[in-house]
């Protein structure tokens, strides 16, 4: 099964700034998204992306809003249509008129996967946030207190660990963090801290 877009261009121009609101992200992210494990995975990488744009960005809110959208709805399709994941999502956004930007984001979290290579910030730290995100999540169930108090040695021990978290692909870790040229420690203590006092 092919999951290749087939196309780069995603999108209206005229249609920068244009987002859901909140509450019709979040009816659409209810509606299509049931597993509660996919559920909290889409919700870490939105609060990521929403802490990254206003930390390491300084955008303002409308600007993180649009990163924290991108995350929540990245895999909105993959639950009940897997068959057509990143297709169903990217052409229900585009029939929104929603912003190209957080459309291409979308289309281009798995390159590998979709054929979009990521070229955007936006694009770069969703990729990057993906994967990692969950790998780290699953080291968080490991642990009596999640991620307090997880450190990076252990962290990154789980990484090297090919059978921990095999389904977590390490080359697209490794490529994310190249193409957002971001030292792999940097990130992991960024989702450790930010996970940490999140309260999803």
């Amino acid at each position: 099964m092919s999951l290749n877009l087939g196309r780069t261009e995603f999108g209206d121009p005229a249609n920068k700034g244009r987002v859901l609101s909140v509450d019709e992200a979040h009816d659409l992210f209810n509606a299509w998204v049931l597993n509660p494990k996919l559920q909290l995975h889409m919700k870490q990488v939105a609060h990521l992306m929403k802490c990254w744009a206003k930390e390491k960005e300084n955008l303002n809110e409308a600007d993180q809003w649009r990163w924290e959208m991108a995350g929540l709805l990245h895999d909105a399709d993959w639950d009940q249509w897997p068959e057509l994941h990143c297709k169903k999502i990217i052409e229900y956004l585009e029939q929104k008129q929603i912003d190209p930007e957080i459309i291409r984001a979308i289309a281009s979290h798995g390159p590998i996967h979709f054929g979009v290579e990521p070229i955007t910030q936006m694009d770069k730290m969703l990729f990057a946030f993906d994967e990692l995100s969950g790998l780290m999540h699953a080291y968080s169930l490991m642990r009596p207190e999640g991620y307090k108090g997880m450190e990076l040695k252990g962290a990154k021990k789980r990484i090297k660990d090919k059978a921990f978290a095999a389904n977590v692909s390490r080359d697209d870790i490794d490529d994310a963090c190249k193409r957002a040229n971001i030292e792999l420690d940097m990130l992991i203590q960024f989702i450790m801290d930010r996970q940490a006092n999140a309260s999803l």
